[in-house]
């Protein structure tokens, strides 16, 4: 997938396990594992949300990656 995401990391910076991360962005534990894991792009919102929790853009948790998952940016 293209789509890569440091929000496991932004998470525990914050302390917060995958439950009340999902509760703070107003979706459900298994949203935030299925983004950790890389099995589900966020929408423009749920991205933009997340971002509002941490303090820092989108660009900051997730990255597009030309050439699939092997090219290291």
């Amino acid at each position: 997938m293209p789509l890569r995401n440091h929000l496991k990391e932004y998470r525990a910076k914050i302390s917060v396990n995958q439950q009340e991360m999902g509760r703070l962005a107003g979706v459900s534990r298994q949203t935030i594992s299925q983004i950790e894991r890389g099995d589900y792009s966020p929408s423009v919102t749920l991205a933009l949300k997340l971002a509002k929790v941490f303090g820092v853009t989108v660009e900051d948790i997730f990255e597009y990656v030309e050439g699939g998952e092997d090219s290291e940016s």
